[in-house]
């Protein structure tokens, strides 16, 4: 088999809700059972996003700290250990809080969105320069690994600017997330444009927003990448009119990678991999 895929469980986002799909997991419970379900099914990094008790997105420190130690509770009852990627993202949110969890819970990764966008057209999803430059010197200080997400081709130049001001350090992580309005759509010519312009020695991952899904994994695969992200954050559907959920998501990238010729990367490669520091 070919070199290690790593496989990422995007489980709700900030957005998908339950009348879009009653397998989204909202309540700490739910999200700590799919991050169990999804690590045993073969998935090495489970990306956290958290929600309040009425279901709506949230960076609240305490309620973070209640998700994510639900998480680590429930993996190690369970005896599966993957690496845990945290959201920072959260434009309504001040910046200091988008980032306050990091420094308690010192996940392995974390989101690093280099730049400002419209998303889908519906409101401005905010990075602003200073946010993010007290970020990367965060992960830095904290030894949390960045995982650059990228929606639009421009965020491309941020990174380089932010490794030459040393705010960023490579090796650099990519996360390509295709197919949001207002960003690049996932198709190969966006994929094109973007993987000459990595940082040397990087590594990449990518995931298509709804009916990107499936074209990203493909693209992906066949251009060679180190990852790919699935979950309900990303998309609902296995096929029109039939509801997904995390863990047939994650079953269906493993097997795309073994058609591929790849061989899925266990928690540690995964590690291996991307260089992580492990804190807890």
């Amino acid at each position: 088999m070919g070199k290690k895929l790593i496989i990422t469980a995007a489980l709700c986002g900030a957005g998908t809700t339950k009348a879009q799909t009653p397998y989204v997991p909202i309540t700490p419970e739910e999200i700590a059972a799919d991050a169990v379900a999804c690590a045993k099914a073969g998935a090495a990094v489970i990306h956290i996003h958290v929600r309040d008790e009425n279901g709506i997105n949230s960076m609240d420190t305490k309620r973070f700290c209640q998700v994510v130690d639900l998480v680590r509770e429930e993996c190690a009852k369970a005896g599966v250990d993957p690496v845990l990627n945290l959201t920072t993202s959260g434009s309504k949110w001040p910046e200091d809080v988008r980032r306050a969890h990091l420094p308690i819970l010192k996940p392995e990764m974390c989101s690093y969105d280099p730049g400002t966008m419209n998303w889908a057209n519906s409101y401005v999803f905010t990075n602003t320069p200073a946010f993010l430059e007290q970020l990367g010197h965060d992960v830095q200080e904290l030894g949390i690994k960045p995982e650059c997400e990228i929606f639009d081709g421009g965020m491309m130049g941020n990174v380089d600017y932010y490794v030459k001001k040393g705010v960023l350090k490579g090796p650099i992580h990519y996360q390509f997330v295709l197919g949001v309005a207002g960003g690049m759509r996932g198709n190969a010519d966006s994929l094109a444009y973007l993987l000459p312009k990595m940082q040397p020695g990087s590594t990449w991952s990518i995931t298509g927003i709804g009916r990107d899904h499936m074209p990203c994994m493909l693209i992906g695969l066949a251009e060679g990448c180190d990852g790919l992200r699935v979950g309900l954050e990303d998309n609902i559907l296995m096929e029109k009119g039939v509801l997904a959920t995390n863990v047939s998501l994650v079953e269906r990238a493993i097997k795309l990678g073994e058609l591929a010729g790849r061989s899925i990367a266990t928690p540690d490669e995964a590690r291996s991999i991307l260089g992580l520091t492990k804190h807890v």
